[in-house]
């Protein structure tokens, strides 16, 4: 049986392929990776994501949202600029989210970009994709005004007990990525726990490579490194890994 793979967040259109994208397209595919979710960052790399998953529909599918790292206090603009795109299809509204690891100069912001998307995602019924760093305790009394939401952690960093607080209020995954090989993560220990139905791979490419790569560009043909290991965590076989994860990011993302 051939596996097939969902990379569940990977930049494509980022800057570290420019002019080899469908190579890396082909490479994927080659890998067994037949889906591979862009995630919108802001407006100065919002066209080229959509274009390129223009060109390539059925394999690339876009999110929309403003990342955390862009907010700053013109985010409201940022926002209506978002929504200019608001009539294309989208898989999910992100990635979107919190991100305290340079700092806490725009935390107020964040938080308000934050909460302002979670409702939209909720009035247009689509999932959320969560960028998070250094910011869980926030996140969380985030969610208590918006339960109920469906969604994916993307590179989840937090325990299980943050998990177990996350499935308290709303219908989550987390997306497990390279940080699963390195030596002594703990994310490893999470994984472990965590059961197979609400895990998702991604790669977050070009960044989080996995062991042995460790060091080089990521690529979405990675995902195979990323799934054996996650099926030596839980005791099964790669093609189960393949399977379940796969299905659940066509049920959470509705592709």
């Amino acid at each position: 049986m051939d596996m097939m793979f969902i990379d569940t967040h990977c930049h494509i259109s980022d800057e570290a392929f420019a002019g080899e994208e469908d190579a890396y397209i082909s490479r994927a595919m080659e890998a067994g990776v037949g889906i591979m979710l862009q995630p919108d960052v802001d407006s100065r790399e919002r066209k080229a994501m959509f274009d390129l998953t223009g060109r390539h529909p059925g394999v690339l599918y876009p999110m929309l949202g403003l990342y955390p790292g862009s907010v700053d206090g013109n985010w409201k603009k940022e926002i209506e600029r978002m929504l200019e795109y608001s009539d294309r299809s989208v898989v999910a509204i992100g990635e979107i989210g919190l991100d305290y690891y340079y700092g806490k100069e725009f935390a107020k912001e964040q938080r308000e970009a934050l909460h302002w998307q979670l409702d939209y995602a909720s009035q247009v019924g689509l999932p959320v994709n969560i960028h998070l760093r250094d910011a869980m305790g926030d996140f969380l009394e985030i969610l208590k005004d918006h339960k109920g939401l469906r969604g994916n952690m993307h590179a989840y960093s937090g325990s299980y007990e943050s998990f177990l607080e996350l499935q308290r209020l709303g219908d989550w995954r987390i997306g497990v990525g390279g940080v699963v090989t390195f030596k002594k993560a703990s994310l490893a220990e999470v994984v472990a726990k965590v059961p197979l139905e609400r895990i998702v791979l991604e790669t977050d490419a070009p960044y989080l490579t996995p062991v042995p790569f460790r060091g080089r560009r990521n690529e979405s043909s990675h995902i195979p490194l990323i799934a054996a290991k996650v099926a030596e965590l839980k005791g099964v076989t790669v093609e189960e890994v393949a399977v379940v994860t796969t299905a659940n990011a066509r049920n959470l993302f509705g592709i």
